[in-house]
């Protein structure tokens, strides 16, 4: 019972520590080889948190299940705690062995679990490290290999990495940037640019999109697509979202009653149970119509659709405030997303708004097919990334609703948006 964790039946923590020292000291008596994994279950937290423990804990032994079942005659599998688990890999001379191993690994445990009437959609990050090379002890190896594990959730999650002697370097600027990051709204480093959207016409300014932006006194500009992702690790997105929805919220205040904002939401801020209050609030305190608010958020929110994430937004669209689908097209593109929640527009990615003005003729048609099936469902679309004239006559020519981007104007501080919101539009005003 030391050695074994009683909720999966797997080797426990400290039976894959001894593992771990034998496996060792037995590959260097002879000069062999040998591998340790971590792995790490993604979007297992909110089942915990929106179905309960006695359902997460049937899926941490359907987990283990499937992990058991990958294991071959000179590999072990455990549970180290939560919702992490280990392998070891006796004869890790092969590096192309280890990396389909890690690959099966992530498929499997991707692939949707079946509980309680309940559908699940989970997956799992991995980090690889090959002994002696990345650590000659026990300890530095599973360093390593958690190291290795941060490089691959960094990476989008779903995907294995294997450590690289600049990892250690990387991490200690990631706990220093981690650090920054606690105090910059307290500190005032953070604000919002807008950028504007208009009508496929060009002629009539609609909404803002508001831009989170971070300026560090020590590190300078830091780019949403790096301080985000850490905010989400950190869980510092809950108030750094709240901060920007209250900040976008009161900013539109100002505006003519006829001009939206656009908030960008992540999954991790509809997980959160408090997040329907923290919009009444922001609309309640600054007397924002709830119509003029539009919440964007992406496909990945929808992967936990049965954990909650689409009755919070059934919520909010009670209330009346509008709902955009980012970047539609370069995730996982389920239409059924479109027939069970009430989307207000689809934000086209500007990957296909390039690729059809150029004529790329698969782009044309997944453009022409996006606008058509939105059109039949009174759905509004938006082409992003417009940067060009060509681009923004492909836009009408297709039928889109409303366009966004360079050809129209940056993202821009606030003085610069009260003074377009409250003036005459005009498109070369704000290029």
């Amino acid at each position: 019972m030391a050695r074994f964790d009683v909720l999966t039946g797997l080797p426990n923590r400290l039976m894959i520590n001894e593992t771990l020292v034998r496996t060792m000291a037995e590959a260097d008596s002879w000069g062999g080889r040998y591998a340790f994994m971590m792995l790490d279950l993604d979007r297992f937290k909110a089942v915990n948190d929106t179905l309960g423990h006695p359902i997460g804990d049937r899926l941490l032994g359907s987990v283990s299940e499937r992990l058991e079942g990958l294991m071959g005659d000179g590999s072990l599998c455990g549970r180290l705690g939560g919702d992490e688990f280990a392998v070891i890999v006796r004869g890790a001379s092969d590096a192309g062995a280890i990396d389909d191993l890690a690959r099966r690994i992530i498929e499997t445990l991707s692939r949707p679990y079946e509980i309680d009437a309940h559908t699940l959609y989970i997956g799992a990050s991995v980090g690889i490290a090959i002994g002696p090379r990345d650590g000659r002890t026990a300890e530095m190896l599973v360093r390593s290999a958690d190291l290795a594990l941060y490089r691959a959730k960094d990476a989008g999650r779903g995907v294995y990495r294997t450590y690289e002697p600049e990892l250690h370097v990387k991490a200690e600027e990631r706990r220093v940037l981690e650090m920054a990051l606690r105090t910059a709204l307290e500190n005032g480093e953070m604000h919002l640019d807008y950028q504007p959207v208009v009508d496929a016409r060009g002629e009539t300014l609609v909404a803002f999109e508001a831009l989170l932006r971070w300026t560090s006194p020590r590190f300078g500009i830091i780019a949403p697509e790096k301080f985000i992702p850490l905010a989400e690790d950190a869980r510092l997105i809950a108030p750094i979202g709240a901060w920007a929805l209250r900040t976008a919220c009161e900013e539109a205040a100002k505006w003519p009653s006829d001009i939206r904002v656009a908030v960008n939401v992540s999954a991790d801020q509809l997980q959160n149970p408090n997040f329907v209050t923290t919009v009444t609030s922001a609309l309640a305190n600054t007397g924002l119509a709830a119509d003029r608010l539009e919440l964007e958020v992406t496909e990945s929110v929808f992967l936990t659709e049965a954990l909650g994430a689409t009755k919070v937004l059934e919520r909010l669209l009670d209330m009346g405030v509008r709902l955009s689908l980012d970047d539609f097209g370069v995730g996982h593109s389920s239409l059924g997303y479109l027939s069970r929640t009430r989307f207000s527009s689809i934000k086209i990615d500007r990957s296909f708004v390039r690729d059809a003005a150029a004529g790329t003729r698969e782009a044309v048609a997944i453009v022409h097919a996006v606008i058509a099936l939105a059109r039949s469902l009174d759905i509004d679309t938006t082409a992003e990334g417009v940067e060009t004239e060509a681009e923004h006559r492909m836009a009408q020519a297709f039928g889109c609703t409303n366009v966004q981007g360079f050809y129209f104007g940056r993202p821009m501080p606030v003085e610069q948006v009260r003074a377009l919101a409250n003036g005459r539009w005009k498109a070369s005003a704000a290029a």
